[in-house]
């Protein structure tokens, strides 16, 4: 199947699957699982699209154009990732610092003070894995659990902003508050979606921080903090909810910028 001249455009992943111009194949755990067809499809596309994180790497090896891109899969999920990058291209964020090793809680000490944010540096989802760090006893709580540990300055905010870009544009965007007692506001800890306008602020710093570290599906988390706004962390696999409120459609989107030549 040719696309309008556009070249073969395969998606793996299914969030195309009613895209008239996009061939799914869905996704196989062995390459060798594809028919000898498909496997052609794949080496043949000029495109793919949502090729996994099982897929992503060897895709790009071969040179082929992704969405979401390389460099999304890359970062997936992985904070220290995130901060390593957000800190070289001097992106705006809070206070964050890696520690090592057994000197770590004495190390942290040091440098921070109590209240502070304390993550896991890879994986988590939803809030899971984002501690508030009262005291020394859920400092070594906390390190108990990981190798590395996340630190980050406590910024005191009742909401943040996630910042949806898809392709090279803002889809959507919206403010999330926290509920009572609670300081993470994600809606699965209980958040809610607020309706107030998005400063134009930060609609620009979302797109501009998506652009410059290739990401071109992302949820980008964001807070106000003494009269600027700062990056908290970049989610690839974000929520859906925050669209549906809005009367957006994923999956509609995403065909609609693929039938326009967008991504």
């Amino acid at each position: 199947m040719e696309a309008s001249g556009q070249g073969l455009k395969v998606a793996l992943g299914r969030q195309l699957s009613q895209c008239s111009e996009v061939i799914t194949l869905g996704v196989r755990g062995n390459f060798f699982d594809y028919t000898p067809k498909e496997r052609d499809l794949i080496r043949d596309a000029s495109k793919i699209y949502f090729p996994t994180i099982l897929y992503a790497e060897g895709l790009a090896a071969l040179g082929k154009p992704l969405f979401p891109s390389i460099h999304c899969y890359r970062h997936m999920g992985d904070k220290w990732k995130q901060t390593l990058l957000f800190q070289l291209l001097q992106i705006p964020m809070p206070r964050t610092k890696l520690y090592f090793g057994r000197r770590a809680a004495k190390e942290i000490l040091e440098e921070f003070s109590f209240p502070l944010v304390a993550k896991l540096p890879r994986g988590g989802a939803r809030g899971e894995d984002v501690f508030l760090i009262r005291h020394k006893d859920q400092l070594e709580d906390y390190l108990a659990r990981t190798h590395v540990a996340y630190i980050q300055q406590y910024v005191p905010l009742e909401r943040d902003l996630r910042v949806i870009v898809l392709g090279r544009r803002v889809v959507y965007a919206y403010w999330r508050e926290a509920a009572p007692g609670e300081f993470r506001t994600n809606v699965a800890r209980g958040g809610r979606i607020c309706p107030d306008p998005v400063p134009q602020e930060a609609l620009d710093l979302g797109l501009q921080v998506a652009q410059r570290c290739g990401f071109d599906h992302v949820g980008l988390d964001l807070c106000e903090f003494e009269g600027r706004f700062l990056v908290l962390e970049a989610n690839m696999a974000f929520g859906r909810e925050g669209l549906r409120k809005a009367g957006l459609d994923y999956r509609s989107l995403l065909r609609g910028m693929v039938e326009s030549g967008e991504i």
